[in-house]
């Protein structure tokens, strides 16, 4: 088959008409970039920026610790967004927080907290705020305790339109069945509920249980970020982007305070965290940003040596320590890997020379490095203790959903986690206690959501404070997941867990510690391994 031949002067009419359509094109190309539209966004003061904000709103905290907080400290007669709502507290009332923490202090949520402008905080770690922690014990504010990575999905998701979605994270746990008490009456505890926790729809997809999350509707967002350009493209700093860029893109007015302010054009486009499309004020940061822990290495602060403590303190920092000795040697060189809070935070200490591993923090960042020095602080490098930590070379920040997004997914190797309880079919338990301890799930759930690829170990001591067992055929207290963990680690043994078919097999024993000890200090039946190892 043959095409037609076509003239030298029709190919000539159709160079030329090409030409002028491509002509016309650019030049419709050009002057659309030339002259970028400039909306109105930049507010000169917070108190014009939050007038808009009603009772009753849905009000998006972003900020993880103090780390991307709005600014709320007062500084003589300046403060910055949660500060100029703190100002309205007899006409804005019973505002609906949503936040990763229920601040602390006069700082995050703690601010509006103090002033009694919230009815309900939407939350993932709320008990570092001893106040918030005894109101809702007592029945004088509603909770929604939810875990760290589903909050984030929850805000993330209505922003991409999505109404709701199923989860591993929280099968078989109170947060499936809803008995977390959303609010006590006001007589506290002791009393029926004022409002019951919500129950999930649960399905079951290719043998997996799923829970299904409804999305989170934000009517506003306070947001802080490092860089903003006069149109709203953001950049955030290392570990302050956590909850802010789903915030952002998810409420109907997004307010953004800014620590420095550029002219449009002077942020590259390949460094933009959040473009200008989710961001409708801007406002300028005019307070300092704070510091909730400060942790130095060794070389940062004087040592404290073993002399120096009391006996009691001397010996739990010994059992301690040699808890995550042991757990260090469950690491190979090149594994990412997540350390829960407390405890886990040891294990680096006692890596060989030769095993190089890569840290994930929930709050978005991968290739944590040690402690700094006082000249190293820096306010928004935290770990999720919130504690102040380094970078190594080749380490990146990013959001919370995407941090999370790399644990439900199981691209994180290991998990370290301390508990409570811990059952022989590798149930855990570490995040509240009836009636006595809202401390929070944090992002607990999350890691141990995907057990088949991301290994859990628990590192815990053997026995409570009273001599009562930790290790149990059932746990008692709420769940955090069931068979999820595969090797539970104590100063005096190590045993692997059979999640599949329930129990324990014991493959170390402490030096000094006979097997009968054990028995005698475990809540439940074990099997002993061929070849038990001493440490």
């Amino acid at each position: 088959m043959f095409l037609p031949r076509v003239t030298a002067s029709a190919r000539l009419v159709n160079c030329t008409v090409a030409i002028r359509i491509a002509s016309v094109s650019r030049a419709r190309f050009i002057s659309t970039v030339g002259t970028p539209p400039q909306a109105p966004k930049l507010w000169d003061s917070a108190d014009e920026a939050v007038k808009d904000v009603k009772s009753g709103d849905v009000l998006l905290c972003a900020g993880f610790g103090l780390a991307g907080i709005p600014g709320n400290y007062f500084s003589g007669l300046q403060y910055t967004l949660l500060g100029a709502l703190a100002k309205r507290k007899n006409e804005v009332t019973n505002l609906v927080g949503v936040s990763n923490n229920a601040g602390a202090g006069d700082s995050g949520l703690g601010k509006l907290l103090n002033t009694e402008q919230l009815e309900k905080i939407i939350a993932s770690y709320p008990g570092g705020n001893k106040k918030f922690e005894a109101l809702y014990l007592q029945g004088k504010i509603s909770l929604e305790l939810v875990p760290q990575g589903t909050l984030a999905e929850r805000i993330r998701a209505h922003a991409a339109g999505i109404p709701a979605f199923f989860t591993p994270t929280g099968a078989s746990t109170a947060v499936e069945e809803g008995t977390i008490p959303i609010r006590y009456n006001p007589c506290g505890v002791s009393t029926s509920l004022a409002i019951p926790g919500i129950k999930r729809e649960t399905k079951v997809i290719n043998g997996k249980k799923f829970v299904l999350e409804p999305s989170i509707v934000g009517d506003v967002a306070f947001v802080h970020a490092w860089k903003v350009d006069e149109i709203g493209n953001c950049v955030f700093r290392y570990g302050s982007q956590n909850f802010s860029t789903p915030m952002a893109k998810n409420a109907k007015l997004t307010i953004v305070e800014a620590e420095e302010i550029v002219p449009v054009g002077s942020i590259s486009p390949n460094a933009i965290h959040l473009p200008s499309v989710y961001v409708d004020r801007i406002v300028k940061a005019t307070v300092p940003k704070h510091i909730e822990i400060v942790t130095l290495s060794k070389a940062g602060q004087e040592e404290i040596s073993t002399s120096k403590l009391s006996p009691e303190k001397a010996t739990a920092q010994a059992l301690r320590n040699r808890i995550a000795k042991r757990a260090a040697k469950e690491l190979r060189n090149g594994f990412y890997v997540n350390l829960g809070i407390g405890m886990p935070t040891l294990v680096p200490e006692h890596l060989p020379k030769d095993v190089k591993v890569w840290l994930q923090s929930e709050n978005g960042i991968l290739g944590m490095g040690p402690y700094p020095t006082k000249e190293q602080l820096d306010a928004d490098l935290i770990n999720a203790g919130k504690e102040t930590i380094t970078l190594l070379p080749g380490a990146s920040c990013f959001d919370s959903s995407e941090s999370f997004a790399m644990i439900r997914g199981g691209h994180i190797d290991v998990a370290i986690l301390g508990a409570m309880e811990v059952s022989s079919a590798g149930d855990i338990a570490n995040f509240m206690i009836p009636g006595k301890m809202v401390k929070g799930i944090g992002g607990a759930m999350d890691l141990v959501s995907n057990p088949d690829k991301t290994k859990v170990i628990v590192v815990m001591e053997h026995c409570a404070k009273d001599g009562s067992h930790k290790i149990l055929e059932k746990c008692a207290l709420p769940l955090t997941g069931a068979r999820t963990v595969s090797t539970i680690i104590t100063e005096l043994a190590v045993f692997n867990v059979d999640r599949q078919n329930g129990g324990l097999t014991l493959v170390d024993i402490a030096e000094g510690t006979t097997i009968d000890d054990l028995k005698a200090k475990t809540g439940c039946d074990f099997k002993v391994s061929e070849n038990v190892g001493n440490f």
